[in-house]
């Protein structure tokens, strides 16, 4: 396993992107208006405990971004707590932007 085994691998992130995942940017708002991955949404990651049953409502699979993937780790595993199963802590919002430039 290497350092960064708890984020999801790009073939994950692609295969939740290839089902319709959401993609939720867990930086604060600030962070998120100096740049974005086109059509996320942003739930700061304090927010995300009390946004699980919104989260869970879009029957499809997220993917959490952040700046570094510490976030994005925290904001899958309290998911994860809530018992969502689909879900994935892609790290940087950059690397989601790239995988989806890739598709």
């Amino acid at each position: 396993m290497g350092l960064f085994s708890f984020l999801g691998s790009g073939n994950d992130i692609k295969e939740a992107l290839k089902k319709g995942a959401v993609i939720i940017d867990v930086r604060t708002a600030q962070e998120y208006d100096n740049g974005r991955v086109p059509d996320s949404i942003n739930i700061p990651v304090d927010r995300i405990a009390i946004n699980a049953g919104r989260i869970m409502d879009f029957g499809k699979p997220v993917i959490f971004c952040c700046a570094s993937g510490i976030r994005s780790r925290t904001a899958k595993n309290i998911m994860k707590q809530k018992g969502m199963k689909d879900v994935y802590a892609a790290g940087s919002w950059e690397k989601v932007l790239r995988i989806l430039n890739n598709l």
